[in-house]
């Protein structure tokens, strides 16, 4: 008797953690954490001069609302110390993530760079946005309170 509830509080257990994914700093982005929030994903990579003029825009929109949270995706998919130093190097503010974020997501690798994957709170692609993007043009397809999104 006393296994079952063991093995049942273990199953509750594992079910609540969901999957994470380590960004470039070493740090953890919970499933648990995104839920209900809007996310923009953001494939980038150093050589694209369209990227390198839209990750201000990205940071400025990551520190926006606690509604959103941006994240970014390598296309060239660096790792380790070398996505850290590139990262830190482009000035990136917000986490990268891998491709098993994407994958977890259903994200296909684009054809574009940069291109903006905007998923809703209940974990579906809203809108899919080939090129750069502004913080405005972004907060405009983001219905989050506080936020200027005329």
């Amino acid at each position: 008797m006393i296994d079952r509830i063991l093995l049942s509080l273990l199953c509750i257990v594992l079910a609540g953690c969901g999957q994470q994914w380590t960004d470039q700093r070493g740090g953890q982005v919970q499933e648990t954490d995104l839920q209900g929030r809007w996310m923009v994903v953001n494939y980038w990579a150093e050589w694209c001069a369209p990227c390198r003029e839209e990750l201000p825009e990205l940071n400025a929109l990551a520190e926006v609302s606690d509604q959103v949270i941006v994240l970014g995706i390598h296309f060239d998919a660096y790792e380790g110390e070398e996505l850290r130093a590139l990262s830190d190097q482009m000035g990136i503010r917000f986490a990268v993530v891998g491709h098993d974020f994407a994958e977890a997501y259903g994200l296909n690798l684009p054809q574009v760079l940069p291109t903006t994957y905007i998923i809703n709170p209940q974990g579906k692609v809203a809108h899919s946005l080939q090129g750069p993007q502004t913080e405005r043009d972004l907060l405009a397809l983001l219905p989050i309170e506080g936020a200027d999104n005329d």
